[in-house]
């Protein structure tokens, strides 16, 4: 996520759109649409069953879509655990609150949860680290029992939880009951209770502070906070194989494997997103954005290649998601495609428009929808303070039907202590988790039987 862009002009965007003919919807006449890979196993031979069905869906979705099929779209929830748990100025009311607040928030809304629940392990909250909040069998590499960090617990037994249920028998993992008492403050912790069985899909993206900060937080993210800023070589030299600089963003992805190698042994694919918003102008947004596109490509290679097939990571499936490319801020995204071979979903993070003033002369977030159709890949809206269904677009799903579509975090809700406010109306939320063009998650009886994707066999 980013703080908010200037908008520019529907002519503006129209200029932007007009050399892109490859973008456009194929003539009448033209040949059939071109579909989606099916199989995970063409980017990774490996790949867990689980993850092959998890992605099977989403290109199944995409390529009824493309054919012209009725099709529907995940509703998915960004939850930011360390502003949950730690920051009092978060979210619809002062104070801190039980992590997953905002994936609950949903149904206190609606009655309905949501179908996808995207986590992070990132950035920290101020402290000195990478550490972890209890000592696990799986993260005893890092320093355990310390302040602001048991968040990081939260995200991997949350994204179990949403797997598999909450609260749910034992079955060796930890926390199935989901609730313990934290370590460093002996706080009581209660995750959400999902009717304790499948309720949805998981994610993770990655806030990352740079390679090598002392502190880990949302400051240590950007740009302007890491050496990129005063020294042009820094980035050169972390994708440069046996520099300090590349040991510390290897160190950075153990902390990283090492949590997702915990849900591998439980058997949960988890849709992973790093390195979000590349193609933003030089000197803005995160350390690793508007940098060579070569060189960023070097960065994603290493990060797949490490986690892959140095780690033995066989449950992710990789998604890649510029920014909204709006001309200012955002820039032509495809110089930094790292190519399929590592990418299985493409996305946008999209806060250059709102439904009131779509970008681009189109319908709302049509120029994105059109723009990622050449991957031939699953689209997905990987960020957005909308929900897509709302009363300025009520239709915004016929036009551009989106395999999944995630808001970000407190945006969810309307009268927060802190920005952004003024997003989304309970009624907008209600229009969208009610809508027969959503998948939602839980146990409703006329949606997606989630056990059926969590166990059934594939062949």
């Amino acid at each position: 996520m980013r703080g908010r862009v200037r908008l520019i002009g529907a002519a503006a965007g129209a200029a932007l759109l007009a050399p892109l003919g490859i973008w456009a919807w194929p003539e009448d006449g033209a040949p059939g649409p071109r579909l989606v890979p099916t199989e995970l196993r063409d980017r990774d031979p490996e790949a867990t069953p689980a993850a092959r069905r998890v992605y099977a869906t989403l290109a199944g979705l995409e390529n009824d879509a493309r054919r012209g099929r009725p099709s529907r779209t995940l509703i998915g929830q960004h939850v930011e655990l360390q502003n949950e748990r730690y920051n009092a100025e978060y979210g619809d009311y002062r104070g801190t609150k039980q992590p997953g607040y905002y994936y609950r928030k949903a149904r206190d809304i609606t009655g309905r949860l949501p179908a996808f629940l995207e986590l992070d392990l990132g950035p920290g909250y101020g402290q000195p680290g990478w550490a972890v909040g209890e000592a696990r069998s799986y993260n005893r590499a890092w320093p355990s029992c310390r302040r602001a960090w048991g968040y990081v617990e939260d995200a991997v037994d949350l994204a179990a939880g949403v797997w598999a249920g909450l609260p749910r028998a034992d079955d060796g993992s930890y926390r199935p009951s989901g609730t313990h008492r934290e370590c460093a403050t002996g706080t009581e912790v209660s995750l959400p209770d999902n009717g304790g069985r499948p309720a949805g899909l998981v994610g993770f993206s990655f806030h990352q502070p740079y390679p090598g900060s002392p502190v880990k937080g949302f400051p240590q993210t950007r740009h302007r906070d890491s050496p990129a800023a005063k020294d042009p070589g820094w980035f050169g030299r972390v994708v440069t194989e046996g520099t300090p600089e590349q040991l510390a963003l290897l160190h950075d992805l153990a902390y990283l494997a090492d949590h997702l190698g915990y849900l591998a042994g439980r058997g949960v694919p988890v849709l992973l997103r790093p390195y979000h918003e590349m193609n933003t102008a030089p000197g803005h947004g995160f350390w690793w954005a508007g940098q060579d596109p070569a060189a960023f490509h070097r960065l994603w290679h290493l990060t797949y290649d490490y986690l892959v097939h140095r780690r033995g990571l066989h449950n992710l499936i990789f998604v890649w998601s510029p920014n909204s490319w709006n001309g200012p801020y955002g820039r032509d995204p495809r110089p930094y495609y790292p190519g399929g071979r590592y990418v299985d979903v493409v996305g946008v993070d999209d806060y250059s428009d709102t439904p009131a003033e779509p970008f681009g002369g189109g319908a709302w977030t049509e120029v994105w929808y059109r723009g990622l159709e050449e991957y031939r890949r699953p689209r997905i809206v990987a960020e957005s303070f909308h929900v897509p269904l709302n009363a300025h677009q009520p239709r915004t799903l016929s036009r551009t039907p989106w395999v999944l579509w995630t808001v970000w975090g407190q945006a969810l809700t309307y009268d927060n202590v802190s920005e952004p406010r003024g997003k989304n109306t309970a009624a907008d939320v209600k229009r969208t988790y009610g809508s027969p063009k959503v998948i939602i998650g839980g146990h409703a009886a006329d949606r997606t039987p989630w056990a059926e994707i969590t166990t059934q066999d594939v062949t």
